[in-house]
């Protein structure tokens, strides 16, 4: 599916709120004094893989210019 410019810069805004609210939760769990290591681990994942998403749409809104 080819997406317009449009639709990338909507999606690149949800990953990347979706990104901060990780970073939030992840800094708040791990401010706890006993915190479940599994649970942070996996949101650390998830924070990855939304960076790597995000990384590609960007990538996506750069015209392609041959030098």
């Amino acid at each position: 599916m080819e997406w317009t410019q449009e639709q990338i810069k909507i999606k690149l805004a949800e990953l990347e709120l979706e990104h901060r609210d990780l970073d939030e939760v992840i800094e708040n769990l791990t401010a706890q004094s006993e915190f479940d290591q599994l649970k942070v681990s996996r949101l650390k994942k998830r924070k990855l893989s939304l960076k790597d998403s995000i990384s590609s749409l960007r990538n996506k809104l750069i015209p392609n210019i041959i030098a």
